[in-house]
């Protein structure tokens, strides 16, 4: 990595070699290097970086150098929230960015209590997941006569607000809800799934499994008699799972985000060509959770701007209508959440193919 960025990656060390008051803006970059969703940091750390980069080249926030931690968010919540809240208290952290799961999300939220900023990117259940972001998706397969739907998800927070909502849908829709299955992350029998799937007749499965278990299901499913019969709706399924998944060409796997590498707008195209330039061809693949990372350090940023300052009273005050200008395009915040754009993507061997949203 470039020198242009600070990255300390010592938890120890952060705190030891905290800067001096005024001197940096440290943000703690909080994704998950262990676990089932550990897939996602080397992309979303790289885009962190960028997004500091860029801001740096530009003076920083508030004039001041943006500096990044990683702590790896794949923890036990609890372990990830007191390890956070003790480099808040060394005063080793400025603000936090979380790309994480939701469960995390929940207990760091509790741990910081508005101590300082924290932004959260991924899509979760109180901000475009689970209506605006599943409802294209749901829809479209609606159309094409799927009636009866299984729902499977890991057990906690997100899958299941997103499955009282699809279902809700569903059934208005006049679809058929024939099973709902959750499992521990990184419990999946993906075997067991994939029959269950057989044994209720489903017509299509909405997946808010993540991680290694989406992609241990969909390989097992690939490989079944199902595969090209069932149509599966991912809500997590990003360019990572679908690579370790193997690829995937029965044209019935479809995912809802809100950025693909395949997205070809102009400002997509030229987040792509910033990320390559500075990491190389061979870089980890672009992804919505790694694009998020960067919009979250380019929010935090903006919202400093706005206020002056990084003190969260004086950020919320001036938080809605606050335009920033993100890796998939400009966006502004509404109620403390992202108004962005949603896409459906449906896989194409190891590649997205973008056919709706916007």
């Amino acid at each position: 990595m470039p020198d242009d960025v600070v990255l300390v990656t010592d938890p120890l060390e952060a705190r030891l070699l905290a800067p001096e008051p005024g001197r940096a803006v440290r943000v703690g970059v909080v994704v998950p290097t262990s676990g089932t969703l550990g897939l996602l940091a080397p992309s979303a750390l790289n885009c962190a970086a960028l997004a500091a980069a860029e801001l740096n080249a530009g003076g920083g926030i508030l004039g001041r150098p943006v500096e990044l931690v990683l702590v790896d968010g794949g923890r036990a919540p609890a372990a990830v929230a007191r390890e956070v809240a003790e480099l808040v208290a060394a005063r080793a952290l400025t603000a936090v960015v979380g790309t994480h799961a939701s469960d995390v999300r929940v207990a760091l939220a509790r741990a910081l209590g508005g101590r300082v900023p924290y932004v959260y990117t991924p899509p979760y259940e109180g901000g475009e997941t689970p209506e605006r972001q599943l409802r294209p998706a749901l829809d479209h397969l609606l159309a094409g006569r799927a009636r009866r739907w299984l729902l499977l998800g890991n057990d906690y927070v997100w899958p299941r607000r997103v499955h009282a909502a699809a279902g809700r849908h569903l059934r208005r829709a006049g679809a058929r809800v024939v099973g709902e299955r959750y499992v521990p992350r990184g419990g999946a029998d993906a075997a067991a799934l994939v029959d269950l799937v057989a044994a209720v007749r489903a017509d299509a499965v909405l997946l808010s499994l993540v991680g290694s278990d989406l992609v241990a299901f969909n390989r097992a499913f690939a490989e079944s008699p199902l595969a090209g019969r069932v149509a599966r709706v991912c809500a997590a399924l990003e360019e990572n799972g679908l690579l370790g998944a193997g690829g995937d060409g029965t044209g019935e796997l479809y995912a809802a985000m809100g950025y693909f590498a395949a997205l070809a707008t102009d400002a997509s195209l030229a987040f792509g060509q910033r990320y390559t330039a500075r990491f190389g061809p061979d870089a980890p693949v672009l992804n919505g959770h790694g694009e998020g990372a960067y919009d979250g350090v380019r929010l935090l940023a903006a919202l400093a701007g706005r206020a002056g300052s990084l003190a969260v009273p004086d950020l919320d005050a001036v938080a809605d209508g606050t335009r920033v200008a993100g890796g998939r395009g400009p966006f502004e915040l509404h109620g403390r959440h992202a108004v962005q754009p949603v896409y459906l993507a449906r896989a194409d061997g190891l590649d997205f193919d973008v056919i709706a949203g916007g």
